[in-house]
């Protein structure tokens, strides 16, 4: 555990202890693996520096289905990261369930089958946010703005890479 000056900080360290899971484990209050991927279901988010709404707000998340990485849980409220590593604690009610991913790659086609070669749907920026139907061991189905396809899953945030979605 880290050294913290403020005693204040070292109590909350102790008492949010056992909700900081690390890889592999899973959530005390879900019992769902931590870490793992969300997406957001409002369009704004305050980000709090700690699970209450008495701790102060760092920043507000502002894109609707943005994918985060829910990373430890405390009642109601759910420790996200985005895929910068910025974050805090977001009250779970304004998260959702439903998988996306954003695009990491400057440009990236998406094909009408998934393998290589394959005819292009659309090109895709770099940002742009998908919504995932499935992934294998190396493509994911994706869709956005009307277009359907599938993705190298090594171009995008929002799934790992061992993952597979059905």
């Amino acid at each position: 555990m880290a050294v913290m000056k403020s005693p204040g900080l070292a109590a909350l360290a102790l008492v949010l202890w056992p909700y900081c899971a690390g890889a592999g484990d899973r959530g005390p209050v879900t019992n769902l693996p931590l870490p793992r991927y969300v997406s957001m279901k409002a369009s704004e988010a305050n980000v709090r520096r700690g699970p209450s709404l008495t701790h102060r707000i760092d920043w507000v998340f502002k894109r609707r289905d943005m994918p985060l990485m829910i990373t430890a849980e405390y009642g109601h409220w759910r420790r996200v990261q985005d895929r910068d590593g910025a974050g805090g604690w977001v009250h779970y009610t304004l998260l959702s369930g439903v998988r996306t991913a954003i695009v990491e790659a400057e440009m990236l086609d998406m094909l009408s089958r998934p393998e290589p070669g394959a005819m292009v749907v659309a090109r895709l920026e770099q940002g742009v946010i998908t919504r995932l139907s499935e992934c294998g061991p190396d493509w994911c189905e994706v869709s956005t703005q009307g277009y359907d396809g599938w993705a190298p899953k090594s171009a995008l945030w929002g799934v790992e890479p061992d993952e597979t979605l059905d």
